[in-house]
């Protein structure tokens, strides 16, 4: 077995590790029109994902009052909650997650998402116990701000060059380079990959299966 390169892998959840990426989309156009909003664009919608909620709503909708802020992350999760039971995890995550473990490698969540919401995703497809630790943008800063890192890096006492941060945005790679870690990035999430290469990712993964291999040679 290699040595390890990496003693911490940190995660994004939605569009790395679970596949959420077109509801989010969809939820955040949806809540900008209630609150009488001009609808977001696509891009303009997944381009925010990874942020905090109420960070990538007002950057989503720059037409909305300030006011109307509470309205529009009810309305956001409103249509969230609704359709939530339709999601998973990507093909090929739990395998990769299992080798990871059996490796030695601490395994952690740095996510937009709520801390209440990261933890019914985490009942939902039951992965209690996989994850040795999980900062969310509502309990530290949202992305790109390095505080996600930063903590995991302290609660475990690892040093940035023994860290990789793995996500589908520009927003998770920039937070990579903000607090002095590795990225790799991937192609299947929110972000097109062609943004990638100024934030100097080790690799961008086109499947899950991809990043797995990729790991298990290289981290």
């Amino acid at each position: 077995m290699r040595a390890r390169r990496f003693d911490l892998i940190a995660f994004d959840w939605d569009g790395t590790l679970f596949d959420s990426t077109a509801l989010i989309t969809r939820c955040i156009q949806a809540a900008v029109t209630d609150v009488g909003g001009q609808l977001p664009t696509r891009e303009a919608a997944s381009y925010v994902i990874g942020m905090g909620l109420m960070q990538a709503l007002a950057h989503a909708a720059p037409d909305v009052p300030p006011e109307k802020y509470p309205q529009l992350g009810e309305r956001y999760r409103h249509h969230y909650i609704k359709q939530q039971h339709e999601l998973s995890l990507f093909d090929g995550v739990l395998p990769m997650l299992a080798d990871l473990k059996a490796r030695q490698h601490l395994l952690a969540v740095a996510t937009g998402k709520s801390r209440r919401g990261l933890d019914e995703a985490l009942q939902t497809v039951e992965l209690l116990g996989v994850f040795d630790s999980s900062r969310t943008a509502d309990e530290t800063a949202g992305k790109p701000h390095p505080l996600m890192l930063l903590e995991l890096m302290s609660e475990f006492g690892v040093a940035p060059e023994r860290t990789l941060m793995i996500g589908d945005t520009t927003h998770d790679l920039q937070m990579a380079v903000n607090a002095g870690c590795a990225s790799v990035g991937v192609s299947y999430g929110a972000h097109e990959p062609a943004a990638f290469a100024a934030l100097n990712p080790l690799h961008v993964a086109h499947s899950v299966r991809e990043l797995h291999d990729w790991l298990h040679t290289n981290a």
